[in-house]
C-alpha cells in the first residue's frame, strides 16, 4: 500500500453543495443563507462569544487569582513509577522518555511522593516534593536538584 493508493470509506465523504450557481442547483438565490439580516451579507456574521448585546458569559463570571502566562510547566511522576530502575541506576529525564515511563518533558521534572520506593536510585529532576524526597532518601538513594 501506499500514500497514493489511500481513499476513504465508501460512503464517508459527500460532496458539497455548490452555493449560488442558479436555482437549479437547488442551492441559488440566496445560496442557504435566508433573505435578510447581517448573517446574509458578505463578511457578516458576529465574533466568537457574543450574546446578542448581552453580557457574555465569559465577562458575567469573576475572576480569580492570578494566571501566569508565562509559567512553565513541569511534568509530574510519581515515585512508585521509579521502581522499573536497577538498583544503583542514576535517573534522569532523558531516561525516563526512553524507557518509556514519559512521553514528554518539556520544561522539567518534578518527583511526587506518591506510592513507595523500593531501589536504591540516584534521581535528578528540577523539583522535588518533601514526601519524595524523604522515601528516595529512606530507601537509600540521592535526590539532586538539577
Amino acid at each position: 500500500m501506499k500514500l497514493n493508493e489511500l481513499s476513504p470509506v465508501a460512503g464517508s465523504t459527500h460532496v458539497a453543495k455548490r452555493k449560488g450557481r442558479g436555482n437549479g442547483s437547488g442551492n441559488g438565490k440566496t445560496a442557504g443563507r435566508g433573505q435578510k439580516g447581517q448573517k446574509s451579507r458578505s463578511g457578516g456574521g458576529v465574533r466568537v462569544g457574543f450574546e446578542g448585546g448581552q453580557m457574555p458569559l465569559a465577562r458575567r463570571i469573576p475572576k480569580r487569582g492570578f494566571n501566569n502566562i508565562f509559567a512553565k510547566p513541569l511534568t509530574a511522576i510519581n515515585v512508585s513509577a521509579l521502581n522499573k530502575f536497577e538498583d544503583g541506576d542514576t535517573v534522569t529525564a532523558e531516561k525516563l522518555l526512553a524507557t518509556g515511563v514519559l512521553s514528554k518533558c518539556e520544561y522539567g521534572l518534578k518527583i511526587l511522593g506518591n506510592g513507595e520506593i523500593t531501589k536504591k536510585l540516584t534521581v535528578q529532576a528540577t523539583a522535588f516534593s518533601e514526601a519524595a524526597k524523604q522515601k528516595i532518601e529512606s530507601a537509600g538513594g540521592k535526590a539532586e536538584v538539577v
